[in-house]
């Protein structure tokens, strides 16, 4: 049914939970707050970390710019390697590659976090393209920033010529995931073993919703 498969990072591939909740807590430091556990910032994980400083602490827009500046400081060093493969996951992309699938990467983490990522995780021979956000503004001006799930994926699109978006499949495990593949007219399914839930999946309009790697793979291949 699908030819092209497009695959969100954090929450998906990766449970990237210990070193985006550690890295957020260290940015929150800078202002003096102390969450009352790290789990009440796994929210962070997913949205682009700019909206959800705003969103969770009320920061404006100049402050959430800076508090990603410090986020990454930790970031960088420590909670890029700071990850776990999910169970299955490696076999499912090893199969869609065998089944001649066209596998991408589309994540609104920066790309070139999402690059190292990939490369520490062995993931990287799997993926026929890799798609990410911006590091910062700096191409604003030129109309190529990109920043948001759907800007990430409108990219993928035309980088790869698709010119049929019903072949098309997003996969991820947040809302912004399904909301970014139906902006751009293409299909979607919320992973269960992510981060996200299926009333979000349900409410934000998903075509499907997976319980396990193996599930995908039945939806792709049908």
């Amino acid at each position: 049914m699908y030819d092209t498969v497009f695959f969100d990072l954090d929450g998906t591939l990766v449970d990237s939970s210990e070193g985006i909740t550690k890295s957020v807590e260290y940015a929150l430091g800078k202002y003096g707050i102390r969450p009352v556990s790290r789990d009440e910032l796994k929210v962070f994980i997913g949205p682009p970390l700019v909206d959800s400083f705003m969103r969770f602490y009320g920061f404006d827009e100049p402050k959430a710019v800076e508090a990603c500046r410090f986020y990454r400081e930790r970031y960088k060093v420590k909670g890029v390697y700071e990850n776990r493969v999910y169970d299955g996951i490696k076999e499912l992309l090893a199969l869609l590659k065998e089944r001649g699938k066209t596998v991408v990467l589309a994540t609104s983490k920066p790309e070139i976090f999402a690059n190292i990522v990939l490369d520490d995780m062995g993931l990287r021979r799997y993926f026929d393209l890799v798609a990410g956000a911006d590091l910062d503004d700096a191409d604003k001006e030129g109309g190529n920033y990109r920043s948001k799930k759907e800007d990430v994926i409108a990219y993928a699109v035309v980088s790869l010529g698709i010119a049929d978006k019903k072949t098309v499949l997003m996969v991820g495990d947040r809302k912004h995931d399904i909301i970014g593949a139906k902006l751009n007219g293409i299909d979607s399914v919320g992973v269960l073993f992510g981060f996200g839930s299926r009333e979000e999946f349900e409410e934000a309009g998903a075509d499907y919703i997976a319980e396990t790697p193996a599930d995908i793979a039945e939806i792709v291949l049908g």
